[in-house]
């Protein structure tokens, strides 16, 4: 039986699954190990949880179908209280995508997780109408997938965190080098919309904006451009057509459901605590 939203510590294990954005890619921890929303997100569903468990399966660059292959059999073993499911980001941005595809594959694996007993935390794809012009062009790709997800929750009955309804998300801040990844604040971001669709106490909102500051000039923006396209876009495309993937080699970073570190003793070592109400230096 599913758990009841108004049950006492109805989420006392949590398991993720996913690719890079999961694994949490570019939010570091001092040992450069990748923390990521998940990790933030159960550092504080751990507060006042004792023998809260937690375990991180995703793996960067994994298509759904290296997902649903790899990591969804191993959370049906677990069987958590509590699991997340990001996957199809990768697929979207490939050479070739049929997204209403990809959903059908996707709500296949949904349904394995809900059979689960677990409740099933979903997240939309990102708004990518301030990007640049290579990423915009995908933006219908991710608004059709985000359809058919929220369709598969509601015949689920599963929590869907709007990604692109997060227009904190789309300014450029909000993303790495590689306009791929999202930055250490983001993800805390993310993090606290997640424990918001879940219900939980939420320490500070997401929605503040960021600081204004003054737009770079046309031949900076320019500038950056062609940066991002030699050093991230073309070798990510030869990557691609040589049939290779960013997640080779890598293996999930908390493949088994161990406690967590209490919250307070991690946001005692962490300097990735933000205030947005003032410019970043």
């Amino acid at each position: 039986m599913r758990r009841e939203l108004g049950a006492v510590n109805r989420w006392n294990s949590f398991v993720a699954i996913g690719d890079s954005f999961t694994e949490g890619l570019n939010d570091l921890r001092d040992d450069g190990s990748p923390r990521g929303w998940a990790d933030r997100l159960a550092e504080r569903l751990a507060a006042g949880r004792p023998g809260f468990t937690y375990a991180n399966l995703a793996v960067r660059g994994k298509l759904l179908d290296q997902v649903v292959a790899d990591q969804v059999p191993v959370a049906e073993v677990m069987r958590p209280d509590l699991i997340s499911f990001c996957a199809g980001g990768n697929d979207i941005i490939g050479l070739q995508c049929d997204p209403d595809d990809l959903a059908v594959r996707f709500d296949a694996a949904l349904a394995r997780l809900v059979a689960t007993g677990a409740d099933v935390l979903i997240f939309t794809g990102f708004d990518l109408r301030r990007m640049h012009v290579l990423l915009r062009r995908l933006r219908g790709r991710v608004a059709t997938f985000n359809e058919n997800l929220r369709a598969s929750a509601d015949r689920h009955g599963c929590r869907v965190v709007d990604l692109w309804g997060m227009n904190v998300l789309a300014d450029p801040r909000a993303w790495a080098s590689d306009r791929l990844h999202l930055t250490p604040e983001a993800h805390e971001l993310v993090s606290l919309r997640a424990l918001e669709v879940l219900g939980e106490p939420v320490p500070s909102d997401w929605r503040t904006p960021w600081p204004v500051v003054e737009r770079a000039s046309w031949r900076a923006r320019q500038a950056e451009d062609l940066a991002w396209v030699r050093d991230h876009v073309m070798p990510y495309v030869r990557k691609r057509l040589r049939g290779g993937h960013t997640g080779e080699g890598y293996l999930p970073k908390r493949p088994e459901l161990t406690p967590l570190v209490r919250l307070e003793e991690r946001l005692d070592r962490s300097t990735t605590v933000f205030d947005r109400r003032s410019p970043a230096v």
